[in-house]
């Protein structure tokens, strides 16, 4: 099963054409990893502890403090950005910087700015601890950065890239060895997927709007969100398996023919499956198709890389119970192999009408970010602390108790989310009288439920964080019994006339780019073309897959040469890799430029807000309301009962950003508008008690002090009306005015209520319940001039159903 070529880290392939040959001395920037190992490990206690204090707040609503900025709301995506841009980001580019230039058997290229990537890196994450506990957050999740942030995080991305890029440039070894693909896949994936989904048009210094609203905006939200996973948390981290995992073992990696397959089928596969997370939503259906098939197919990918990884330890598993970084790797890879197992089989649409909006997926996500990068930052920190203090590790038994408690800890954690979202689910979905009624009708019902298995969550977060301290603690006493070390090695530098020579002609012009290329033009025929065509695209396609391996068994190992030549040609090989990765998204969110377009909607057109209701709406946003609340009412019966019909694409074509969440720790808001009067809703946010006893909802009383920023609406206002919402002709003046009258009128609703304290109209909760009240409403879309409705095709739309279900679900709407 092996290949001498690439099968072991450091090892040099044997060059096929000698174009000059030596030795050198090159001394390593080991400073930059140096860095970077210890900003992880101090980040990642950070963001940890934020999920603590987070998971307790789910349990206790007075963890919330009735402060501001430490409600749940705001400190979720601070410990969402913590764990997954500082603490793996910091561990990933400390393990890229580490093993590429040992990979390249050069130093990196520039120590100018390698120091720019870490300190600029550093000041974006305080930058974001700073400004999301403040409310300065666009609302999508992973990328809740406000737009200044953004442009640093792309501007030190593009450095980091050029430092990566011009150091393949000049390096000594030929052959880009496994390791090297995966770091390629991660520097232009991430910069494409970023920069699409946090495109935007700035309103202010700490506020903008994207430039995709409604199922759009859902499309490319999930299209970025799911491929944060794969590409900042997965493929980096498998370039590191590749590197550390042999170098650990002493042994080669089990199969390099796998690496290839693993690596390609990999990058291509994982950008479709975005859509998975909008299964059973007003999202056309044959996007929905779309994910869950190419969910389904990242089984085999993923499996193989898994076993490619354990396999490697063939003849070293003995070093399993002795070895502290073997565990970890070991444990680490396990955990990869059953989160993406588990991930595919959430990707199904009955199994998806369960778990989603659960506490399933949140169990999920931590088995990856806990047990696969929270384990392979570990074991990877384990081996290179040592090396770069030039001493021993401080106590092996000291990693001992962190691989042991952490590992129960993950398993408390997992478990319980396991259990809750299952019952979660259930409890939900549960009907009667031949699906006509709801079991459970009230929401809390399924919190209360579900307490007891939320305190486990926060017990094995815990101990997770517990064996993390644990590591600080023994790396900082490693640190401390040896100094900064920068290697030296004397390399065999050997160079071949084909090295960065390849003619762009000779990268097109082969058969395993021809053969791909047209079966995945058929492929798309299959899928996208309608009666006897598709089916002549299927066969079409077996036809070729047919000629290809024929034309494989006479190639005579020219395919292999082809690629061992590309292998030395860094740029055809990333412009090949990014090519894999562009045509799933294009293909997903090019069409729904027209798909989110007022003429082609369905039955219902979303009304516009008001300029108070835009404000409320930016309120709503900057609270992390959609942290806990969805507003997509699915196609499911149990939501219809308890909700409504479905939504229509067209109740939220002017939402920017969107809002359909993926987590319901309260009920969804898609039509609370006009549920409840002015007054149950001050209640409401100054004590949801008040509503519930048992609610464990914050307090949302300082909202009764913070004014409304009126000021900017005119700003607001023409930034939507850029972004294509038809807003009327208005004055700044105008636009002002019609807020305070609105508020004013809100406000002396309030008075008649016996709201007690009285508020002023410019306080912000007056705002927000404008927003709330206006959730839901929509006109026929035959009343809206010159739209004309979608037809002949069937639309998932059931009608509203009696109000006995619905009315008994919302009675207790505080969470």
């Amino acid at each position: 099963m092996h290949s001498t070529n690439g099968s072991s880290p450091d090892s040099a392939p044997s060059p096929s054409i000698s174009a000059g040959s030596g030795k050198t001395t090159i001394e390593f920037n080991d400073r930059l990893p140096r860095q970077f190992l210890l900003a992880s490990i101090i980040w990642g206690a950070v963001g940890m502890l934020v999920g603590v204090i987070i998971a307790s707040q789910l349990t206790h609503w007075r963890m919330n403090f009735d402060t501001s900025w430490l409600t749940f709301g705001r400190l979720r995506p601070l410990h969402t950005n913590a764990v997954i841009f500082a603490f793996v980001g910091n561990m990933m580019f400390a393990g890229i910087y580490y093993s590429t230039q040992r990979l390249c058997k050069v130093r990196v290229a520039s120590d100018l700015l390698g120091a720019i990537h870490f300190w600029g890196w550093q000041l974006i994450i305080l930058s974001a601890a700073i400004t999301l506990p403040l409310g300065l957050s666009r609302s999508k999740e992973y990328a809740e950065l406000i737009w200044p942030i953004n442009i640093a995080v792309a501007v030190v991305w593009v450095i980091f890239a050029i430092n990566f890029f011009w150091t393949l440039a000049k390096r000594n070894e030929p052959s880009l060895y496994v390791a090297i693909w995966f770091y390629i896949a991660t520097i232009v994936t991430v910069a494409m997927l970023y920069i699409v989904n946090h495109l935007s048009i700035p309103t202010s210094w700490t506020h903008s709007y994207p430039i995709f609203g409604g199922v759009q905006d859902a499309l490319v939200q999930w299209w970025y969100g799911h491929n944060a996973v794969a590409f900042f948390l997965t493929t980096p981290i498998l370039g590191i398996m590749y590197y550390f995992l042999p170098k650990a073992a002493e042994r080669p990696v089990y199969s390099y023919r796998l690496s290839i397959v693993h690596f390609w089928s990999l990058v291509f596969l994982y950008i479709w499956a975005g859509p998975h997370h909008l299964l059973n939503t007003s999202l056309p259906h044959w996007l929905q198709l779309l994910g869950m098939t190419f969910s389904l197919m990242l089984w085999a990918p993923s499996w193989g890389g898994m076993l490619n990884g354990l396999l490697t330890l063939r003849g070293a598993w003995d070093k399993v119970r002795t070895d502290p970084v073997i565990k970890f790797f070991v444990a680490g890879v396990t955990f990869y192999g059953m989160a993406t197992f588990e991930g595919p089989l959430l990707s199904i649409r009955a199994v998806n009408s369960l778990s989603h909006y659960s506490d399933w997926t949140i169990g999920h996500v931590h088995a990856g970010a806990l047990g696969w990068n929270g384990f392979m930052a570990a074991g990877m920190f384990y081996w290179m602390a040592p090396r770069l203090w030039g001493t021993k590790l401080f106590s092996k038994q000291l990693a001992n108790y962190h691989f042991w408690i952490g590992l129960i800890g993950i398993l408390f954690y997992v478990a319980s989310m396991w259990i809750s979202g299952v019952r979660q689910g259930l409890m939900l979905n549960a009907t009667r009288n031949g699906g006509t009624e709801l079991v459970y009708s009230q929401f809390l019902d399924t919190l209360d439920a579900i307490m007891p298995l939320m305190m486990m969550r926060t017990l094995g977060g815990a101990l997770f964080l517990v064996g993390h301290l644990l590591m600080v603690y023994n790396i900082w006493r490693t640190i401390r019994s040896g100094h900064p070390v920068n290697e030296t090695r004397e390399v065999f530098v050997t160079r071949t006339a084909a090295q960065d020579r390849m003619k762009w002609k000779e990268v097109w012009y082969n058969d395993p780019v021809l053969l791909t290329a047209g079966g995945l033009v058929l492929m798309m025929g299959w899928f996208f073309l309608e009666n006897y065509a598709n089916m002549g695209a299927l066969l079409s396609g077996g036809i070729l897959f047919y000629i290809g391996a024929q034309r494989f068994r006479a190639s005579g190992g020219s395919w292999t040469q082809w690629y061992e030549r590309l292998l030395e040609n860094y740029m055809p090989f990333t412009v090949l890799t990014l090519i894999a990765v562009a045509i799933g998204g294009m293909v997903q969110i090019l069409p729904t430029v027209t798909v989110n377009r007022a003429k082609n909607v369905e039955d219902r057109l979303q009304k516009l807000y008001t300029p108070l209701e835009l404000a409320g709406r930016d309120i709503y946003v900057s609270e992390g309301c959609y942290n806990c609340h969805s507003q997509q009412i699915r196609t499911m019966v149990p939501d219809v009962l308890r909700y409504g019909a479905p939504s229509r694409l067209g109740e939220s074509i002017y939402d920017f950003p969107f809002q359909w969440g993926s987590k319901r720790t309260g009920p969804d808001l898609a039509r609370v508008g006009g549920k409840y009067p002015n007054i149950w809703h001050y209640n409401h946010m100054l004590n949801p008690r008040s509503i519930n006893a048992n609610s464990n909802m914050p307090n949302y009383a300082f909202l009764f002090d913070a004014k409304t920023d009126t000021k900017a609406l005119p700003n607001k206002v023409a930034t939507m009306v850029k972004l294509g919402v038809p807003y009327p002709a208005m004055s700044s003046n105008e636009i002002v005015e019609a807020a305070r009258t609105q508020a004013v009128q809100i406000r002396e609703d309030l008075v008649k209520a016996g709201a007690t304290p009285k508020l002023s109209e410019e306080s912000q909760l007056v705002a927000l319940i404008s927003y709330l009240q206006k959730l839901g409403q929509s006109d026929p879309v035959e009343n809206a001039p010159g739209i004309v409705p979608l037809a002949g095709r069937p639309l998932p739309i059931t009608p509203d159903l009696p109000d006995r279900n619905r009315q008994a679900a919302s009675t207790t709407g505080a969470q």
